[in-house]
């Protein structure tokens, strides 16, 4: 075997495992405050400077001489929403797009206001186009929806993007333009055009808050642009943690005036592209993964393996500890050593030497799993000021993973090959946790509801667990289940049931669950689309339900109503279906056709081509 595939090989399976826990923490005790603004641009360069980028790619070789590349994955966030929550008009009842927290509107690519739907479509165009290349069609389609009998298109807006409606107003967030339109005559009232792309955004109190990123290696930083002024944020108003990490992008939350397009006001900070976003009616809540301290790691595990390392290998090490370079500059140190530890070994005993270290390795990151993956997070006010900050082992899978309630947090996480449930105070100090659970196997699904939460791990079998959240300082597990598949998406049916939303085998799984005795956790229907995939598994706000008709709507291939209040009974199938809105008692599908149904009768009432 070639040094250099070796050296790839022994290096990667170091890397590889560190990158995969996404983290570093030598003390389990957070500093009261971890994060301040640059001063100048001076201060911003040389913080950029010593705390290094993310490798996008690591190499690696595990089988034969063949290096391969791996890509990092992304980690990819008060009762939650039992349902999409309906409004009350002039018109009458209508639903709003399926969230996380009742009241907290997030943007989708479809949405109605009890008169209108408005739907949002990206595609490229070829009818009657013979030579490529095809124009890329961008376009939100409105239509008149109620009453059915008048079902007709009314007009084009020439944007598409996630949809936010306040009043009369209908904003439109693209790739990197946010462009507002007027409801009565659809004519463009304001644009903003972003220097970076939008994360996430929220409406909630008549205000939308955006969460922007861009790149950059300078500041002050222009973010966005409104009606083709700047928007400058000074060094000043950039926020960075004490501890360096890697700054791949700035993060700028905005909070704005949806009527006019004003920015009211803004905080920014770097961060790394992998954070999670959650909002509550009190606070934003922003995390990510931390860096790791590779030669911090190293030293340690060197330390503990001293039969498998020269006592140079370990000085050398513990003088790289001290250097002031790079992350970059210390992952070229590191494989250095690497290179010069295996230049003097025959072929037996490079291989001895590389699963010994494979295998210790594995055994050091299970024994120090909470040590060395943790999570950063950021609380900032609706008043754009960072209020609280903290650190809580594992990894997040989403913005399900976090919920505020009673004046807690409670965030749900992989850490290692186990699970944990932490739950965080006004501080964001742990006070109490359930760690261990689902041992080896990932979380899937996260739902916290009031005083419970429930949480899906999957490797084999499904395990749904029931987590007591009643006592913060103390959760505890209430119940299990095991069952085959898993579910990616949960969502409460009333008081007494949980809607699961997944794959089993190869094919779309629903599972109803009775919680009514949290200790007994029971699954007491199934249902198994004769489907691949269903948008819901990734994205929540393709889901909808209707409460006072007891069904909802799953998309996949077809469009499918179910019905609940008596088991899973699948009630209608559409030929397409992405979204479902209703309107008074009329369920509308949206597909290549709008195609709405009386849920009185079922009966289907109208319908309409796009």
């Amino acid at each position: 075997m070639k040094l250099s595939v070796l050296l790839v090989s022994l290096a990667a399976v170091f890397l590889v495992l560190l990158f995969m826990q996404f983290t570093q923490v030598k003390n389990t005790e957070i500093e009261e405050k971890q994060f301040k603004n640059f001063s100048s641009q001076d201060d911003f360069r040389e913080y950029a400077s010593k705390s290094g980028h993310y490798l996008a790619y690591i190499p690696f070789s595990l089988v034969g001489d063949t290096p391969i590349f791996a890509v990092l994955p992304s980690i990819a966030p008060a009762p939650s929403a039992t349902g999409s929550e309906e409004k009350s008009l002039d018109i009458g009842r209508f639903s709003q797009t399926n969230v996380q927290v009742q009241g907290i509107d997030e943007p989708d690519i479809v949405k109605t206001d009890g008169k209108n739907i408005y739907i949002s479509r990206t595609g490229i165009y070829t009818y009657g186009i013979k030579i490529p290349p095809y124009p890329y069609l961008r376009k939100t389609t409105v239509v008149k929806a109620f009453p059915p009998e008048e079902l007709k298109k009314i007009g084009e807006l020439n944007a598409s993007g996630g949809i936010l409606i306040h009043g009369d107003k209908i904003l439109i967030l693209g790739g990197n333009v946010i462009r507002a339109f007027s409801i009565g005559d659809l004519r463009e009232r304001y644009r903003i055009e972003l220097n970076g792309t939008v994360v996430t955004a929220r409406l909630y109190d008549g205000r939308v808050f955006l969460i922007l990123s861009q790149r950059s290696e300078i500041c002050p930083i222009i973010p966005m642009n409104v009606n083709g002024m700047g928007y400058i944020v000074d060094c000043s108003r950039i926020y960075h943690p004490i501890k360096p990490v890697p700054i791949e992008v700035i993060y700028t939350v905005v909070k704005l005036d949806p009527v006019s397009g004003r920015v009211e006001d803004s905080i920014s900070f770097v961060g790394n592209y992998a954070s999670v976003v959650y909002m509550s009616r009190n606070a934003i809540y922003v995390a990510y993964p931390l860096p790791v301290d590779y030669v911090g790691i190293m030293l340690n595990f060197s330390s503990e393996n001293r039969d498998l390392f020269p006592s140079w290998f370990i000085q050398r090490l513990q003088k790289l500890q001290n250097y002031e370079l790079s992350e970059k500059a210390k992952h070229a140190e590191i494989l250095a050593l690497f290179e010069r530890l295996t230049l003097g070994m025959s072929t037996e005993e490079r291989i001895l030497f590389q699963n010994e270290f494979r295998n210790r390795l594995e055994r050091y990151f299970e024994m120090h799993a909470r040590d060395i993956e943790r999570t950063a997070i950021w609380k900032i006010s609706l008043e754009m000021k960072i209020v609280a900050n903290g650190e809580f082992p594992g990894r997040l899978l989403n913005q399900f993973s976090m919920d505020e309630y009673g004046g807690y947090l409670r965030v749900a996480t992989t850490v290692g090959s186990t699970n944990a449930v932490y739950v965080l105070d006004s501080r964001l100090k742990i006070v109490g946790s359930l760690e261990g659970f689902g041992k080896m196997e990932r979380i899937y699904a996260v739902r916290f509801i009031a005083e419970r939460g429930y949480v899906v791990t999957f490797r084999e079998t499904d395990p749904f667990f029931v987590i007591d959240l009643s006592n913060p300082e103390s959760p505890r597990m209430s119940g299990e289940l095991k069952i085959p598949g898993f579910s990616s998406y949960l969502h409460p049916l009333g008081e007494k049931l949980i809607l699961g939303i997944g794959k089993e085998g190869s094919s779309v799984k629903l599972s109803l669950f009775d919680v009514s005795d949290p200790k007994n956790p029971v699954e007491v229907d199934r249902y198994i689309l004769n489907e691949f995939w269903s948008e819901v598994i990734s994205n929540h706000r393709a889901f909808l339900v209707d409460e006072k008709h007891g069904v909802f709507f799953i998309p996949a291939s077809h469009g499918y109503i179910f019905s609940y209040r008596d088991g899973l009974k699948l009630i209608k199938v559409t030929e397409t279906g992405f979204r479902a809105v209703y309107i008074e008692d009329y369920f509308y599908v949206i597909g290549s056709r709008i195609v709405v149904f009386d849920e009185k009768s079922w009966e289907k009432v109208a319908e309409l081509e796009l």
